[in-house]
Order: structure tokens, then sequence, then C-alpha cells
């Protein structure tokens, strides 16, 4: 693997984010995205509604993004949600756990004390083993929440952290 860079996503940015979300959407296997999320629907989704986003690059390409907002308002506004894609060329080689780590420090300097996953397909074993691996705990278990388009009806997990500045 390239060496890479992190960056915080610029407007720009949407046009080369765009394929790795449609794919990612359409494929209807890992997020609650509706899969027919249109190119303008999923800028909101990804680039406008989120506190920040963020890119992945190496030689000028983009590899992987991710997104840091706020999970709840008011009383649980200081714990913050996360997702994370990676184009499918360039999965295995250590994007999504340099991601997820990123953001844990973003959502730190942000303020945010915990980072919460709300709804993890329990059929999308790679995410859920990862997640563990850096600190997250399944903290709850919906039956048969996620219609996986082959798997049909699977679990969703809630996967939560404190973050290390306040744990």
């Amino acid at each position: 693997m390239p060496n890479f860079t992190i960056r915080e996503a610029r407007d720009s940015d949407w046009e080369h984010i765009w394929p790795i979300f449609h794919n990612i959407v359409a494929a209807a296997d890992t997020y609650g995205f509706d899969p027919d999320t249109d190119y303008d629907a999923g800028r909101t989704l990804w680039m406008t509604l989120p506190r920040k986003t963020y890119v992945v690059e190496a030689n000028g390409r983009t590899l992987g993004t991710y997104y840091v907002k706020t999970n709840q308002q008011g009383p649980g506004s200081h714990v913050c949600n996360c997702g994370y894609m990676v184009a499918p060329d360039a999965r295995g080689r250590g994007l999504a756990s340099a991601m997820c780590e990123h953001s844990q420090q973003v959502a730190v300097e942000l303020g945010y004390r915990a980072m919460q996953f709300n709804f993890v397909a329990s059929s999308n074993e790679g995410a859920v083993r990862l997640w563990q691996k850096l600190g997250f705990d399944v903290v709850g278990r919906l039956p048969e929440a996620f219609e996986h388009p082959t798997l049909g009806m699977v679990d969703a997990l809630v996967m939560y952290k404190l973050l290390e500045a306040h744990a």
C-alpha cells in the first residue's frame, strides 16, 4: 500500500467520493441508506449533514472516506457517530483501521466523549471484528433489523466506545 493521507474533505471531493458511496450504498449489504440514493441526496447525507467529512488519498486518488457527526442532540450530544467507506479495490490494506483511529482523534478534538455505531449489520463480520479490535463493545443487538440482499434478515449491532481522553 502506498503512503496515504487523511484530510478534511472539500466540496470538490464529492465527485471522487460519489463512486465509492454509490457502490457501497447500492450493494445494500452494509449501510442502512436507501440503495437508490442519488448523487444529490448522497452529497447531503455524506457531506452536508455530518459535522466533518474526511477523505483518504494516495497518489492523487480518493481511496476512502468517513464522516463524524453528533449522534443525538441535547443530553446525548457528547456522543458522536461515524461512517466509513473504502473503495472496493483498496480494501484489506488498513484504511478502515486508519480512518477509525483518525476519527477517534478528531472526535476528541471536537469535544466528544464517546463514539457509537448505531446499525452495524452483524453479517459485516470484517467490520465487527475490526471495531472490536479497536476497542468497541457490542452494547445492543437488534434482532432481524437489517434486510441483507442475499442473507435475508440479519441482526444489527449497536457498538460503543468511550474515547481515550475521557475514559
